[in-house]
């Protein structure tokens, strides 16, 4: 066949219908509004647009730079996971940057998910309301045994959901060898109308899940944990801490700060934040969602897990490990 022939003829195989609808899932990950499907139809079938049209379209759209966005973010995961090192343990990238124009999920995903190492029995918190992007890549991490809790239910392939509060689940002491808590722990307790849930409400809410989750961590463990930081801010539907009341919340649990890292979002995107920077920024003064975010891998707090810290600390003294302790 000559040139190129090929594909232009595998371009034009397919009906408008089967088009439409596989450009939209591909280029920005979901199917196409019934009206919005309908208008690329008539313009197609008139010839005033074009199939190639119709994807330069698509991908000139703030919807599909966001795919990009959070597409890459999946993809640095995976690389940060598969890269070789020359210590025990999981990957660690630090100082992740990401545009101004982006919410937290650009960096509290890839944070997060390059953490993952190997661990057998994974449970995720709060999955049901989660980032489509974030649930693939979580998919993606190949956990033999992967679980969501949520007080709703969802369907995620590969993933099994336990129906429940995160403060009491059903589940055995010591369950887990890792929890990823994205963007969750601030709506415990609080008014969640806005995800049509009900639940006990109450101030502690966040240190009550925590305690709990805890408890199924198995004594070797890792919680991997984003919140929205900055300001103390009671909104009703979720309650942003500053930087230290967090530590002083994640430690009267019983847990250890392993790592943490603050984001700030500036006028040139999101960057490694100070604890003073962090600790004075306001929730939504600067974008969609928040302005500061403190990620943190907690283990629980073993006279053990102390002293390897501390080993570790005098080994790798150079390395930044906190970013909430100065140094």
């Amino acid at each position: 066949m000559q040139g190129d022939l090929g594909a232009w003829l595998d371009a034009a195989a397919a009906g408008d219908e089967e088009f439409v609808e596989r450009a939209w899932r591909l280029v920005v990950r979901r199917a196409p509004e019934p009206a919005a499907r309908d208008a690329a139809l008539a313009k197609l079938r008139d010839g005033t647009l074009s199939r190639a049209g119709l994807l330069r379209e698509l991908t000139a759209s703030e919807e599909f730079e966001r795919v990009a966005l959070l597409d890459g973010a999946l993809a640095f995961a995976a690389a940060e996971r598969a890269r070789p090192r020359d210590v025990r343990g999981p990957a660690r990238p630090r100082e992740l940057r990401a545009p101004a124009a982006s919410d937290e999920r650009a960096i509290e995903i890839p944070w997060c998910l390059a953490r993952y190492d190997g661990e057998r029995r994974v449970l995720d918190v709060g999955y049901a309301f989660a980032e489509p992007a974030y649930l693939a890549g979580l998919v993606a991490l190949g956990a033999p045994e992967l679980s969501g809790a949520d007080l709703a239910e969802a369907e995620v392939p590969g993933l099994q959901p336990i129906v429940a509060d995160v403060r009491s689940l059903p589940v055995a002491d010591g369950a887990f060898d890792l929890v990823f808590c994205i963007s969750t722990l601030e709506h415990v307790g609080r008014d969640n109308d806005v995800y049509a849930v009900d639940a006990p409400k109450s101030e502690e809410g966040d240190e009550a899940a925590l305690r709990e989750l805890h408890r199924v961590l198995d004594r070797n463990g890792r919680l991997l944990v984003s919140v929205p930081t900055g300001e103390r801010d009671d909104q009703g539907w979720q309650l942003q801490r500053t930087p230290d009341d967090w530590i002083v919340v994640f430690e009267r649990a019983g847990f250890l700060v392993f790592e943490d890292e603050l984001y700030v979002r500036g006028p040139d995107g999101w960057r490694t934040g100070t604890l003073a920077q962090a600790g004075s920024a306001r929730y939504g003064a600067n974008g969609p969602g928040a302005d500061a975010v403190l990620l943190a891998e907690l283990r629980p707090a073993r006279v053990a897990e102390k002293l390897r810290l501390a080993a570790r600390d005098v080994r790798h003294r150079d390395a930044v490990r906190r970013s909430t302790a100065g140094q």
